[in-house]
Parts: C-alpha cells; structure tokens; sequence
C-alpha cells in the first residue's frame, strides 16, 4: 500500500422516508433545522460522487474519517453504504465513525454503524477490540508496511454539543494493539474524528472538541513515526507532534461534499504517498473545481 486516499465529513443527507416522530422529535429535530438553514446549501452530493470517484481512481486504499451520515438515519446510512459499496469495487474502504454517525443513544444500542459499514471494518486484530457506542474499535488493517487502526470518538451527546471521546478502555485497547508484534513492526496509521491536537481542557472542547486529546497522544508517546488522520473541522491541515523517538503527521481532511470559496475548504481529497517504511513521503490535496467539476492538484497547507 503506497497511496491512501483521505475524505472525511460526507454528511449524507436523506431525511425523508424516515419515520417523522422518531426522526425529528429528539436531538435531531435542531440537526434537521440546521440543514435547512445552512447545510442543504454547503453540501453538494454531486460534488461527493465526483471525490469518491477520483479518490478511488488514485488509492490503493481510501479511508473515510468520520460523520458520513448527517443525522445517523436509517436512509442515510443506505445511502452512504451505497456510495461506499461503489468505491469497494476497485479501493479497499476503511471507515472510523463520527459524532454525526452516533447521533443519539439508539443508535448505538441498534448498532447502525456496524450493521451498515461492518464491510469496512474487517479487523486483523478482532480479539484486540473492546466494545464502544459504534461498534468494536480499534479497528486493525494490516497492509504491507501500514498498520491502519481506526478508532471511534463518536458518542451520543445532547443538542448543540459535538464533542469526542475515545474513552479509557479503547485506549488500553489501542496500547494493547501498538504493542502487537504485526503493529510494532508497521507504521501505524491511525483514523479517528475529532481533533487529536486539540488543545487543553475548555468550554469549547467540551462543547465541540476532543476531549481526551491529551490522553490519546500519551498513548503514542513512544512511537518513532507514524501518521493520525482525522476530519471534523472542515478544513484541510497538515501538522506533526512530535514524541521523543520521533514525530507523528497529523493530517485533516475537509468535507467531502463542501462548496466554499476557501480552497483549504472545499470539496476534496487528500492523497498520502507513503515510503517504503510505510511513513509519510508527501501530501497533496485534490480539490473540486466548482465550475468545471473537475479535481485540481493544490498544497494540503498547514495549521487549521
């Protein structure tokens, strides 16, 4: 595996068809009203088909990082499957699940994410895996010189908070899983939602944020290189912590379906080429052009 292509935040709108009580009268009333106010206007789903194609055209591998579905309905996440499905004919897919995917408590306990997106979650490592609100995670992937662990972040939160958390007994299991004899003599790559370099604990973290940020690098304060993949803000960004062996990447992706001025915003792919090690050789972003609907080559760029 020497090229992995990164989309994130497909937000998959199709509300209708859902049963209107269950659909609306909880959390996801508010989410549905931010769609007609806002987000039916940024979200473009021609745009997506045409990512996931071009994403599928250049990788050996895509991975998705997160809030595939808008509202976790039932008809979104056939949809979203179907999408995916299409790309699995000829890239292999893994997926981590985002706040997004995990909308209420039900979802959870109905295991919707598994049962729709199960297909792209066929560990490795299945007896390293603990139970979370998504499904089973770390998820482990091991591709030549790559070891892909997807982790979920996801959890049911009240309205208006869009907070993370990975949570004690999933990064036990993550340190359990880089100290795998297959893991240790790989370069992890890991894929989660939220933010791993968010900052200390506030407000905005705990409304929006990544709240056990801090913890999850302390479980990668040992690894010599490697590289986390994340989405969430909607904004393309390449960073690095750095640990006392080495460094980490940290690399964002955008929406995968977003029309906005801001090339760092819109619409896209991120392409990684990897070295032979399995590390990071270089990043470039492909980003929609909202005219002509092609994909034009344009620098990842840096902090969010």
């Amino acid at each position: 595996m020497r090229r992995v292509a990164h989309v994130s935040d497909l937000h998959v709108l199709s509300p209708f068809g859902a049963e209107w009580r269950r659909a609306v009268f909880n959390k996801r009333i508010t989410g549905y009203a931010n769609v007609l106010m806002r987000r039916g206007r940024v979200f473009r789903p021609h745009y997506l088909e045409k990512v996931l194609t071009h994403a599928a055209k250049v990788a050996d591998h895509v991975v998705v990082t997160g809030d595939i579905t808008n509202l976790a309905l039932e008809s979104e996440y056939a949809e979203a499957r179907r999408l995916l499905e299409r790309v699995a004919e000829t890239t292999e897919v893994t997926v981590a699940p985002g706040n997004h995917d995990i909308y209420l408590p039900e979802v959870g306990r109905e295991r919707h994410f598994e049962e729709h997106f199960g297909g792209f979650l066929q560990s490795d490592l299945p007896e390293l895996a603990v139970r979370v609100p998504a499904g089973h995670f770390p998820c482990v992937k091991l591709r030549g010189p790559v070891a892909l662990i997807a982790l979920s972040s996801a959890v049911p939160r009240p309205p208006f908070v869009a907070s993370g958390i990975v949570g004690r007994s999933q990064r036990e299991a993550l340190r359990r899983t880089l100290e795998h004899p297959e893991v240790k003599r790989r370069t992890p790559w890991i894929l989660v939602h939220h933010d791993p370099l968010d900052g200390p604990m506030s407000l905005d973290q705990l409304m929006s944020g990544f709240v056990d940020a801090q913890a999850l690098r302390s479980e990668l304060a040992e690894l010599e290189r490697g590289a986390v993949l994340f989405g969430h803000l909607h904004i393309r960004s390449q960073r690095r912590f750095h640990t006392p062996a080495g460094a980490i990447e940290v690399l964002g992706a955008s929406g995968g379906s977003l029309d906005h001025a801001d090339d760092r915003i819109r619409a896209g792919v991120n392409l990684y080429h990897l070295a032979e090690d399995g590390s990071l050789e270089r990043a470039e972003a492909w980003v929609i052009h909202a005219e002509t609907l092609e994909l034009e080559q344009k620098a990842l760029g840096g902090a969010p």
